[in-house]
């Protein structure tokens, strides 16, 4: 990330809160770009700043009550004399508009997810003390909003390429499309320089995002074209990882699968959440797909791709979940052994067809289920843990670990960052982006321990 001082601090300073998703960092890197270049300078801590920016996630429960406290505490910065103003931007500004404003009345601006381009002079409004409305809200973009001349706010040398914005999956559970609206591809060559500009600016681990990856390009050029993409991707100079997160199970294409067994830079690791295996469940939660379908797609991908790593979410307690019907999807973890894997709770959201649903099911039940998946996933986990101690394995050093000597956190090709593990590594003169060889020494949990090879 550039430091304070490589930015222009004449117009003033602010820090930046970015909650949620790799989607949503995405849009908190090109907003902070746009005011980069207007001549304001980020700061770590909001105490230092004349304003904060807080892009918010409004996808879950959880998510949501984060960032009514991050406002919230904002708010009292404010309050205190501390900030000149507070601008809310992002899903949940989305989602609730107006009713954010009737809640926090002290906010001073509300950006959109659509209006991202406009943050400057939603700022403008703000150090200017201009009158007028507080929020700035604009329909869907298509071809989406452009990313490039993003201000970086991960580690240098790992990058998030967002290939198209929306949703048009009306899963019954999901209130995505209401917030990003419907799907729309960025055109290739637009997405190859965006990942070219990011290569040069550091980026050797290029993770490739959107609500649904695999339906790139259906809605641009009427069919999927993602594994075109990524063969692109692979001739750019500079990168080094390619990694492929949230493909939906449908338009998995062969294409695809062969470009991911073959492309030099393309780690055989692929995100695919399925949520459920039973075909009842999956036909409540409007899923489009059913077992024998998600069963077929996994066996073409372990038979053709080398060293596959799988990860999959799950979501326990789904509105009438009967046992016999968990009792099924347990049975299909345990077989199945994915690499890696999550479990989600089935939550209310507001406003999704999944509220008029009966068969509600007890918090303690949901909780219940979920612990048992997570349970038979651990062992699953451990013991693939435990296979790879005596392996050599090539790993992405990250960060070194402070107070430390000669102590790494490092990923393997097997693990994304924030949502998987990480090996502990030990090695002399080290520093993050590099990729090197090591041994596995030992286990720990879900992490391992290596030494430099």
């Amino acid at each position: 990330m550039d430091t304070p001082e490589d930015l222009n601090s004449a117009k003033g300073a602010y820090a930046l809160l970015s909650l949620g998703c790799p989607k949503n960092l995405v849009d908190s890197e090109r907003m902070a770009g746009l005011l980069h270049r207007d001549g304001y300078r980020l700061v770590s801590r909001p105490e230092e700043a004349d304003f904060v920016v807080v892009n918010t996630c409004g996808f879950i429960d959880h998510a949501r009550t984060e960032s009514y406290d991050t406002i919230e505490e904002m708010l009292r910065l404010k309050q205190q004399g501390l900030l000149r103003g507070v601008i809310v931007a992002g899903c949940l500004a989305e989602r609730d508009k107006e009713q954010m404003l009737r809640r926090f009345p002290q906010i001073d601006q509300l950006v959109g997810v659509f209006a991202r381009e406009e943050i400057a002079t939603a700022v403008g409004r703000v150090m200017g003390g201009q009158a007028g409305s507080r929020a700035l809200f604009r329909p869907p973009a298509k071809p989406p909003l452009p990313d490039g001349n993003r201000l970086r706010l991960m580690p240098r040398h790992l990058a998030y390429l967002k290939i198209a914005e929306g949703c048009n999956r009306l899963c019954s559970f999901c209130s995505i499309p209401s917030m990003r609206g419907p799907y729309a591809s960025k055109p290739i060559e637009q997405l190859t320089a965006e990942a070219e500009e990011l290569a040069a600016g550091g980026a050797g681990e290029l993770i490739v995002i959107a609500q649904d990856t695999s339906s790139y390009g259906l809605d641009l050029y009427g069919r999927p074209r993602l594994a075109e993409l990524v063969a692109r991707l692979n001739e750019i100079g500079g990168l080094k990882w390619i990694r492929l997160m949230y493909l939906y199970p449908m338009h998995v294409t062969d294409e695809l699968i062969d470009t991911v067994a073959s492309a030099e830079k393309v780690l055989p690791y692929l995100d695919i959440p399925l949520q459920h295996i039973n075909d009842e469940v999956l036909g409540r939660m409007r899923r489009g797909i059913g077992r024998a379908e998600s069963e077929g797609l996994i066996d073409r991908l372990r038979s053709r791709i080398e060293r596959l790593v799988l990860r999959t979410t799950l979501i326990a307690g789904f509105p009438g979940e009967t046992e016999r019907q968990f009792a099924e999807l347990l049975r299909f973890v345990e077989q199945t052994r994915f690499e890696r894997m999550g479990v989600f709770t089935y939550r209310d959201e507001p406003g999704t067809p999944s509220m008029e649903l009966d068969g509600r099911l007890p918090e303690n039940v949901k909780l219940a289920r979920r612990n048992q998946l997570m349970a038979a996933q651990q062992e699953i986990a451990f013991a693939r843990n435990e296979s790879q101690v005596g392996r050599r394995i090539e790993v992405i050093v990250d960060r070194d670990i402070p107070g430390e000597n000669n102590a790494y956190v490092a990923r393997s090709y097997a693990d994304a960052p924030e949502v998987d593990g990480v090996v502990y590594l030990s090695g002399e003169n080290l520093a993050p982006g590099q990729i090197v060889p090591c041994e596995i020494v030992a286990w720990r949990g879900y992490d391992l321990i290596a030494a430099r090879v």
